[in-house]
């Protein structure tokens, strides 16, 4: 597999470190507090043979820029910094591909800036606070892995853990959102490698309590893809069911055999619906 190439954007808003892969139409894939490096990410990856991919580092990720006020943070200004980008690279549209935390970002930006998006991809992800009123969810405190998650997030966010004992944890917490754990090694097969942002990991902490824009869902106006595992463990099936009967231009496609990752756990079947997606898109 071929690493990912490196380079800095210079925008109004900062400096950020973007990876760049594959051919196509530009697409931007993010993702809420991960540190991406050449090594790239598995989500991403999956769509490096139909698009070229602008994967971002957000502020206070990698080596893009810094926060200096902690609102710069928030979702909605982590979508101004993205227009940013898109604007520095000249592209008067690129489409957005976001999993779990990624995809809430993708909801954000097609609310305010559907016109900017071609399409938008929203994979395991959720329009509102996602873990409160959601025993079925592994972050809600009665779910009975939810001890373990906790600690595993905490302590994969301590600065100077060891490079070996980091894979060991983050392979754990991987497996908790598996359909079929005994598959990990077959679905994360890869020299990918990524850090965890604790600053934005612990700001999306404190947001999500007031995190909802069903309301809002109406605005956008870009075609959307919607896709989710029925057994999703981290945001249930329920929010992107609800996600496709309030967006109006949205598709819904479930994976019945999935957890958190039908791009891995049902590569194939993705890959199809993805491509059909996109060819709908071109007929229209």
């Amino acid at each position: 597999m071929n690493n990912w190439n490196r380079t800095y954007v210079h925008t109004s808003r900062g400096n950020f470190e973007l990876f760049i892969k594959g051919n196509g139409d530009p697409l931007c894939v993010t993702h809420l507090y991960s540190e991406f490096n050449e090594t790239g990410d598995y989500f991403a990856e999956t769509f490096t043979k139909t698009h070229t991919v602008y994967l971002v580092n957000l502020r206070e990720s990698g080596n893009s820029e810094k926060a200096f006020e902690p609102y710069q943070l928030s979702m909605l200004e982590t979508i101004f910094d993205l227009e940013a980008i898109r604007e520095s690279l000249s592209f008067q549209q690129w489409g957005f591909a976001g999993h779990s935390t990624g995809g809430m970002l993708g909801i954000i930006y097609g609310i305010h800036f559907s016109n900017r998006l071609k399409y938008n991809i929203i994979v395991g992800a959720a329009a509102r606070d996602y873990l409160t009123f959601s025993p079925e969810c592994i972050y809600h405190s009665s779910h009975p892995q939810f001890n373990r998650m906790q600690e595993l997030i905490e302590s994969l966010k301590l600065p100077h853990l060891s490079a070996e004992e980091r894979k060991k944890l983050s392979i754990e917490r991987t497996k908790m959102s598996l359909y079929e754990p005994s598959r990990y090694y077959e679905l994360f097969n890869l020299n990918i490698t990524k850090k965890m942002s604790a600053a934005r990991m612990n700001y999306f902490n404190r947001e999500l309590q007031i995190f909802d824009v069903t309301r809002k869902l109406k605005f956008i106006t870009c075609p959307t893809l919607i896709m989710c595992g029925s057994h999703d463990v981290q945001c249930p099936l329920l929010y992107s069911i609800e996600m496709n009967e309030l967006i109006p231009t949205s598709k819904l496609v479930v994976f019945d055999q999935s957890n958190h990752y039908p791009f891995l756990e049902e590569a194939t079947l993705f890959s199809n619906e993805l491509t059909m997606f996109l060819e709908e898109q071109i007929l229209s």
